[in-house]
């Protein structure tokens, strides 16, 4: 699978959702977080494709997922996959790097085949790295993230496999996901972080000319992060890179795209309080956002 990944409107009746699209099985596009994050991913998604339908699903009762065992991302991960086909859904899209470095191969290789063999689950990392080498003149390439996502070493080697030649640098920024979910952006404590952590990157990469954003929180950040920048260094958010690569896959696979309902519409769920999730989901999705509780 070598890809994964405007109106804007919302619903919160059933939690199975009813289709009606052409085909009888047609069906929403899942798209799978821990928590609010993804909702950037889903903003872009629906930019580039506003005529399909999504479920957007946040196990916030549980999150975060980066500091947990690969093993507890994979159950987690599992049941919420399990959760997307119980709709309907015959295409899930992992908006979470923490669950696309520790549980998608062995959801696809694994579980797939054994469960639902004509579905599909897709990742955030490999629509990323396959493309992200073109976005550095010299091949020096800096990717900022959570610790968790660093230590999966997943994005040095899933670039190498695209770009051989590329030098990657990795920095965690432990700090950045709660000053976003605590609405701290536009403070000095954000200004600190950020100029400590870009310091440290290129510390290690003087010559990068390229930073890629492998959290989904951190597209909140960008204009920030820009400000600390030289000014010849490309800044590249996933969410744009996903929803590009989801456009093309849909169109090399007509057979899952016609399984995809389309009538622009978007849902949202929550493993946890549905108005903590609605605050924090409207800042991420850019638009107002009503979710609805559910028990895994």
């Amino acid at each position: 699978m070598s890809h994964q990944l405007s109106d804007i409107s919302h619903q919160t009746s059933d939690t199975r959702y009813q289709p009606s699209g052409v085909r009888n099985d047609a069906a929403p596009i899942g798209v799978f977080d821990s928590g609010y994050g993804g909702l950037t991913v889903l903003k872009e998604l629906v930019k580039v494709l506003p005529q399909y339908d999504y479920l957007y699903l946040g196990d916030n009762g549980r999150a975060p997922y980066g500091n947990r065992s690969f093993e507890t991302v994979y159950e987690y991960t599992l049941q919420c996959v399990q959760w997307f086909f119980e709709q309907g859904c015959s295409l899930v899209i992992l908006a979470c790097n923490t669950a696309s470095a520790k549980a998608l191969r062995s959801i696809q290789q694994n579980d797939l085949p054994r469960i639902a063999p004509d579905k599909r689950v897709l990742g955030v990392i490999r629509p990323t790295t396959e493309v992200i080498g073109e976005y550095s003149e010299n091949g020096e390439i800096g990717i900022l993230a959570t610790k968790g996502t660093v230590n999966s070493g997943s994005y040095p080697i899933e670039i190498h496999k695209f770009f051989p030649e590329a030098r990657v640098y990795q920095e965690a920024c432990p700090m950045w996901v709660p000053i976003v979910e605590n609405n701290e952006i536009d403070t000095p404590g954000a200004d600190f972080f950020i100029k400590k952590n870009l310091h440290a990157l290129f510390h290690k990469g003087p010559k990068v000319d390229a930073v890629l954003l492998a959290c989904t929180h951190y597209p909140l950040l960008k204009d920030k992060i820009q400000e600390h920048l030289p000014i010849d260094v490309k800044l590249v958010s996933q969410g744009e890179l996903v929803a590009n690569s989801l456009a093309d896959y849909l169109r090399r696979h007509p057979e899952m795209e016609q399984r995809c309902s389309k009538n622009g519409r978007q849902q949202f769920f929550t493993t946890d309080a549905t108005e903590d999730f609605d605050n924090h989901g409207t800042l991420f999705f850019g638009a107002p956002v009503s979710s609805t509780h559910i028990v895994l």
